[in-house]
């Protein structure tokens, strides 16, 4: 008994199968690529982890073993006296309670005016709007140190030095560029007959931005948020030259001037314990907001 290959299309028949070689070779290479992929990615994580399980460590030791090269015998000597005598004196609970009212504040008044700003930009079309626009982003490449006298001196002519007001004002003028540049490029992935819709249901400005827009901006106005929140919570330089204050002091001026004893000794156990102290709202809103944060990212790297 015979078979005939006729009623089959001509290409089947004389497609040769991929030999067994070819495909044990685009195994390994598939391998071999997920094995660099895991390797650089564990390595990259470990750049980061390392530091930080370093300092958990070293916030727990006593201060005689912190200031010494780290050793084996002493490794494991943890205490919780660090944490107990900052909760005890209560030396960072101004401080923390100073960052908390200026990044915060400092968070909500960028991501609103950014907004405002974005939308604009993106928007309403004047005379100027891309050489403005240039200029404003162009300010992101200049750091606020080359600039710090002329804003020292007009915050004291406004009489807003020492002032959390100032410091709050100061930092939503440093994160205002790249905000914008997020929240432009944010209203620029909507489309614009979302809005012409709202405009024929009878939507204002007002109620298009908070009604139909902000679920489609979130995750830029998170981003701009959270971009914000940080940088003020661990900025020093600025702090440290508006404010001569001790009562307004912020966490990271606070934790500079942690001196103890007769001849301004630090106390190496007790800054490393307030060092994480300053890590924990970081890592706990960064986690609550990380998919807008990368959201966002992304939105504003592809459409801007």
């Amino acid at each position: 008994m015979t078979t005939t290959l006729t009623n089959r299309p001509e290409a089947e028949q004389h497609s040769p199968r991929p030999p067994a070689r070819r495909l044990r070779a685009e195994r390994a290479d598939r391998r071999l690529r997920n094995l660099l992929y895991a390797v650089a990615g564990v390595g990259a994580a470990l750049v980061f982890l390392v530091p930080l399980a370093l300092a958990l460590v070293r916030a727990v030791q006593p201060t005689d073993v912190v200031m010494n090269a780290p050793s084996a015998s002493t490794f494991f000597d943890w205490t919780t006296d660090n944490f107990t005598d900052i909760i005890t004196t209560g030396i960072l609970g101004r401080p923390v309670l100073n960052s908390l009212l200026v990044s915060l504040a400092t968070a909500a008044l960028t991501a609103v005016l950014a907004t405002l700003a974005g939308y604009g930009f993106a928007r309403f079309s004047f005379r100027g709007r891309g050489a403005m626009f240039g200029a404003v982003t162009l300010t992101m490449m200049v750091p606020f140190q080359a600039i710090l006298t002329p804003l020292y001196l007009q915050l004291n002519t406004m009489r807003l030095t020492d002032s959390l007001l100032g410091l709050v004002l100061f930092y939503t003028t440093v994160n205002m560029p790249f905000g914008v540049f997020v929240m432009r490029s944010a209203f620029a992935a909507v489309p614009e007959s979302l809005e012409d819709s709202a405009h024929v249901d009878g939507a204002g400005l007002a109620r298009m931005l908070l009604s139909v827009l902000r679920p489609l901006i979130t995750p830029g106005a998170a981003t701009v948020a959270l971009y914000a929140f940080l940088a003020s919570w661990t900025e020093f330089l600025g702090a440290l030259t508006f404010l001569t204050d001790e009562d307004l002091y912020t966490l990271p001026v606070s934790l500079a001037n942690l001196q103890q004893g007769t001849y301004g000794q630090v106390d190496f156990g007790l800054l490393a314990a307030g060092a994480v102290v300053a890590m924990v709202p970081c890592v706990v809103l960064f986690a609550a907001l990380q998919r807008f944060y990368v959201a966002g990212l992304v939105t504003g790297a592809v459409k801007g």
